[in-house]
């Protein structure tokens, strides 16, 4: 029953997986997924889901450390040695600056198409980040919590209804048109940057781990594991049924049409806005323009959060040593610092948003065995009680998951570099 007091207590618990869901539904979803259904229809649909299975425990054992240890996921990589977590703050470091100006050149860039204006990428993303500064400055965790369920929410609604929408409309592209090879270097390629970031990369489990820290820390009340299981689950059920949504759309609306993506991030927006609302109508234009900025907006305050949150603890701990509590958080220092590199990057080193996504998405596929590992490991140290540590069938999945993770990113490099 809802109002039972294991459902009230499920209930408090949410907070984490949905802002996991926030940072997760992004750049994955708006940009990939739509690409995904746009160039292959309904074709890449397994892959999506297949990722979405094998990554799922890696991600999963992010809540059930936290909640079992009481300790971060960074201060479990320090248990394992300096070796694991040096490891994981070098992936953080390769990722959070570029990363942070993808997803904000993408949201800049829908910010631009939904109010109409010609201001540069630049500008906008600048006016963007220091909207998101505020807000993580005025109200910390709490004001991000309440924000991010608000969004995602409002998000989950206008997709379905958009999805819905696009079916009863029909497909707009040619019935008779080939979708292209996708055992190509150019479609493997592609294929594994679809999956490096669907949901997320592996990396930002490690940004729920401090979120659910923060979390019990605001409400002076410790998360019981059932509470951060169903608070894991319905992030991560969100995410994947909104990714299905994003390919749907792009396989209903842009496949067979011919339409190529630009490579700006302000034309990008508008294009997807234009083709979306031409094909349904012009009275959708709002809906799609809402949906697209709310993903991309959603994905970036979280970014910034947790990249911020992930570079204060990690690189504390490195140079302290000891596995305790932590220090007095510098978040808000690594916070501007990650504004100023990546507005930098977006200024003088960002010419093509779609190599850029293409890129750091690989790159994000590439690094997901280490940390793949690092989860698996970490869940099952001798200081997780026994009562809370993964059971067969999850750990079954999780050597399908790393075996998965390893053996595509070989065949990437194989069909890349050596074929």
């Amino acid at each position: 029953m809802i109002g039972s007091p294991r459902w009230r207590q499920r209930l408090a618990a949410l907070g984490p997986g949905v802002l996991f869901a926030g940072a997760a539904i992004g750049v994955s979803h708006l940009v990939q997924s739509t690409r995904a259904g746009a160039g292959y229809g309904f074709e890449l649909l397994w892959a999506v889901l297949l990722v979405l299975l094998c990554k799922y425990p890696f991600f999963e054992h992010a809540h059930r450390y936290t909640v079992a240890t009481g300790e971060s996921l960074l201060q479990g990589y320090a248990r394992l040695g300096r070796w694991a977590l040096g490891a994981f703050m070098l992936v953080i470091i390769g990722s959070a600056f570029i990363t942070t100006a993808a997803v904000t050149v993408v949201t800049a860039g829908l910010m631009g198409a939904l109010l109409n204006v010609e201001l540069s990428l630049t500008v906008l993303s600048a006016i963007l980040l220091v909207i998101i500064l505020g807000l993580l400055a005025l109200g910390h965790y709490r004001l991000l919590d309440r924000t991010m369920k608000v969004m995602v929410l409002v998000l989950g609604v206008l997709t379905l209804v958009a999805v819905a929408m696009a079916f009863a409309h029909g497909p707009a592209g040619d019935p008779q048109y080939i979708s292209p090879h996708i055992w190509s270097v150019g479609g493997v390629t592609f294929l594994l940057a679809l999956m490096g970031w669907m949901p997320a990369p592996l990396d930002i489990g490690v940004f729920a781990s401090l979120w659910v820290l923060e979390k019990d820390k605001e409400t002076a009340a410790a998360t019981t594991m059932d509470g951060a299981r169903f608070d894991f689950h319905v992030g991560y059920f969100a995410a994947t049924i909104l990714a299905v949504a994003f390919l749907s759309f792009g396989a209903l609306v842009m496949h067979g049409t011919g339409a190529e993506m630009p490579a700006s991030g302000t034309a990008f927006a508008r294009q997807l806005v234009d083709m979306y609302s031409s094909a349904l109508g012009s009275w959708s234009r709002w809906i799609i323009s809402l949906v697209a900025f709310i993903t991309m907006f959603s994905t970036t305050l979280t970014v910034v959060d947790g990249f911020s949150r992930t570079l204060d603890r990690g690189l504390s701990l490195l140079s302290s040593g000891p596995v305790g509590p932590g220090v007095v958080p510098r978040a808000s220092r690594y916070a501007l610092l990650l504004v100023a590199v990546s507005l930098a990057i977006i200024a003088f080193f960002m010419s093509n948003m779609k190599a850029l996504v293409d890129v750091v998405t690989v790159l994000a596929f590439l690094t997901a065995p280490l940390v793949a590992v690092l989860n698996f490991l970490v869940v099952r140290a001798p200081h997780v009680p026994d009562e809370h540590r993964p059971g067969p069938w999850l750990t079954a999945l999780s050597w399908v998951g790393m075996v998965f993770l390893a053996g595509f990113g070989l065949v990437w490099i194989w069909i890349r570099w050596l074929h």
